[in-house]
Order: structure tokens, then sequence, then C-alpha cells
């Protein structure tokens, strides 16, 4: 990952929060394609560096290790067929962010303090030019909290379980629609609930309900909150 500056409060970055299953990744990636900007996705961090520590054979617990790791992690992100796609050292390891080792260890860093303040430091370092659009679930209130612009994007339990449901029978996978309706309501309760940053629009968002809208809309919509923000600041 290219390395800049500390002072980049000048690069405009678009937060793009919300609950699992709202089309946050695919928004994220075709929005960022249209305005030419770099790509963050916040829900692979953890995944990443888990890989990473994996990889280069760290220890789970050796917190002081694991944060010089971040610090020098080659991580990036793409459009991708799906969504985003995640680099690391420039290679596509998508698949292998999803193995069990990969989602364990990835637990196990998140519960180092350090390890979290490091990779709150990673994300920030996204911010380059010519711009971010960050998609996550805390983007627009904790981690880019003053971004110009912020789109909280939901939509209804029912319609991203449908969703989500396709996308895995399209790969083969055998899936359960109910099973998968109340994994996220109850994914989406302990994300409003929980103390430490709660998937919850920021004050200053636009909340766009995708339930009924196609991608192409979604993406316009977006763009159109881009263009009215920069609009306004530069005037």
């Amino acid at each position: 990952m290219t390395q800049i500056s500390h002072d980049n409060s000048s690069i405009p970055v678009l937060t793009i929060d919300g609950p699992s299953g709202a089309g946050k990744g695919a928004v994220s990636a075709r929005v960022a394609e249209s305005l030419g900007w770099h790509l963050l996705d916040s829900g692979a961090i953890y995944r990443a560096v888990a890989l990473a520590v994996l990889d280069e054979g760290i220890d789970a617990g050796d917190g002081a290790a694991i944060v010089g790791l971040c610090a020098d992690l080659d991580l990036d992100f793409a459009a991708g067929e799906d969504g985003i796609s995640v680099l690391l050292g420039g290679q596509p390891v998508d698949r292998r962010l999803r193995a069990e080792d990969v989602s364990a260890m990835a637990s196990r860093v998140a519960a180092l303090p350090a390890v979290r303040q490091a990779l709150l430091d990673l994300q920030r370092r996204f911010r380059r030019g010519p711009g971010l659009v960050a998609d996550g679930r805390d983007m627009g209130t904790v981690v880019f909290a003053d971004a110009p612009c912020k789109v909280f994007l939901q939509a209804s339990v029912e319609e991203r379980a449908k969703r989500r449901y396709k996308q895995l029978k399209q790969k083969g996978e055998s899936v359960k629609f109910l099973r998968l309706f109340r994994d996220l309501e109850e994914r989406d309760r302990r994300d409003r609930e929980r103390a430490v940053s709660p998937t919850v629009p920021a004050d200053d968002a636009e909340v766009i309900d995708s339930t009924s809208l196609g991608l192409d809309e979604v993406v316009e919509r977006v763009l159109e909150h881009v263009r009215q923000r920069l609009g306004r600041e530069k005037s």
C-alpha cells in the first residue's frame, strides 16, 4: 500500500456504512470505479491481518509483532466481480480469507487492544488522493468522522436474506433461507446494541433504503450525494 503523509484531511472520503447484506461492497466498488477513487473494505481488514499473521508464523498473542506487521502490511483493495477484492502482497486472497483458520485467528487478533488501534491507523492510511470510498459499519461515525460524504445503506432483513440466499445458491452452496434470515436478524441486533462503534447512521449521513432499488439506481443516488456534498464544500 502506498504510504502517504499524515496531513491528508483535505482528501475527500465517501463512507458507506450499513448492515450485512445491504449491498455495500457492490455499491462501493461501482462508485469507486466511477469516481476513480481508492477503495477500503474495513470488514476484510481483520481477516487480512489474520491471514498475514498465519503466513508469517506470528504467535496470536504477540501483540507487538502483530502491530509491527500492521505498520508494514502490503494491503490493498480493488473492484472485483462480486464487489470488493482484497489484495495482499499484490495478490487476490478473497478465497483464503474465508478459511476457518483465518476466521479463528481474526477473532483472536481483534481481542488485542493494541492491535485494534493499529488497525484503526491502518484504515486511515488508505485516505489518499484523489479520494477514498470506505465500506464498513463505523466508517462515518468513527474511522472517518470528518468525511464530507456519508451514506448509510440499508434494506429489509427479508430482502437482504433473499440476496444472500441467491448469491450462495449461484455458488453451489447448500443453504436454508430461514437460517439466513434469523442469522441476519441476530447480527443486526448485536451490531446495533454493541457498546463500541454500533452500526448506526452518522448524524450527517444520507440514508438510502435499497430494498426496492436496483444496483444502478443505488449507485446513481450515491454519486449524486457525492456531487452535492463536494459541490457544497467548494462553494
